[in-house]
Parts: C-alpha cells; structure tokens; sequence
C-alpha cells in the first residue's frame, strides 16, 4: 500500500507513457516520481528519482489528485507588478506631448534620460534606459522627432537673416552632371560598354 493516497484512474503504466511523450521534463520527473509511488517505493526514494524532496511530492501528489495530470504543469506566475500602472500611461504621454519647460527641466527636447527623470519625479518609476525604451515603444511613441525649435527664437530675425543673404548662383554652363547622358555620346540607353 503506497505511503500517499492518490488517485487510481490513471494506470502506472499511463503515467509512464505519458512522461515519455511529455515535452516538459520537470512534468515528466513529477509523472515518474508518482508512478514510482504507485509501484510500491518509499516516498523518499520516489521524490530522489523526481529530483525533489517528500514534502514537495507529497505536495505535486495533492495537485495530480485534484486535477489529473494537467495539475502537474506550473502554473503561470505573476511577476513583478509594472513599475507605472497601465493608467497612469497616458498621464506621461501627455506630460511628453506637452514638452519640457526651459527653466524647470533645463532642456529643450526630451532625450530617454530626460523622460526617465520625468517618469521618476512624477510616478516613482525608476526605470532603466532600455525599460523606459520599452514603454515608450509599447505607448506607441516613436523615438524620431522633428528638429527642435529653441524657446527663444525670433522668425523675424530667421527671416531677415535669409533675405540678405546671397542667394545660390545657378550652376556655369562649363559644370556637367557626374552621372547622366552627355551629347556626342555614341551609346545607346540600356547598352553596356564592354571592353576598352
């Protein structure tokens, strides 16, 4: 008589074959160390040959008697919580549409660093360069920005400036093009010269 209960729906010998068809190995160790059990072996020699202790096969054997074989599989883990909520994504991506300001963020454009302290002073999200990276690319947000424009700009001077300057001279008529058909040349377009 086997040490735990379990289940016996499911012969030793379809344990077993489904630990060879099984892709996961550590379902498959957890398949065989069960079937072990059901053979007749001590729990301790049974977990040795699933690469686990008792406690732990004592604990799969309560998964597989509840839930069959697909309780063997780890289940899905949540991770780490995101360090800037989902909800408070669009918040930032205003913040950036907004641009900075000159006297309190001291710069014109926003680089990556910048919106990382942006992201760190307003949330609490410290994030690396590459995670911030990530989540402007999963905002939707694109790396590529027009020229900037200084605060302090004056269009006026910027147009005064271009209209006193000299204005390009057409090209002399001894210039030619570098690539492009020349009068007098004896080769038809779409021939290749072949030879010397």
């Amino acid at each position: 008589m086997p040490a735990i209960a379990i289940r016996q729906d499911i012969s030793v010998c379809e344990l077993r074959r489904q630990a060879r068809l099984e892709e996961d190995g550590r379902v498959a160790a957890r398949l065989l160390a069960i079937a072990a059990v059901l053979d007749g072996h001590s729990r301790a020699h049974a977990a040795r040959l699933g690469g686990m202790d008792r406690q732990t096969l004592r604990d799969w054997v309560h998964r597989f008697n509840a839930e069959g074989v697909s309780g063997l599989r780890d289940r899905s883990r949540s991770g780490r919580p995101r360090l800037l909520a989902d909800e408070l994504r669009p918040e930032l991506a205003t913040l950036i549409a907004a641009g900075p300001d000159l006297e309190r963020d001291g710069v014109v454009e926003y680089r990556l660093t910048h919106i990382q302290d942006l992201a760190k002073r307003h949330f609490g999200a410290d994030y690396s360069r590459g995670g911030m990276h990530n989540v402007l690319q999963q905002m939707g947000l694109s790396w590529q920005t027009p020229r900037p424009i200084h605060p302090k700009t004056d269009p006026a001077a910027q147009e005064a400036f271009k209209k006193t300057s000299p204005i390009n001279s057409p090209p002399s008529p001894s210039a030619t093009p570098a690539s492009g058909w020349r009068s007098g040349s004896r080769m038809k377009p779409g021939s290749v010269r072949r030879g010397p």
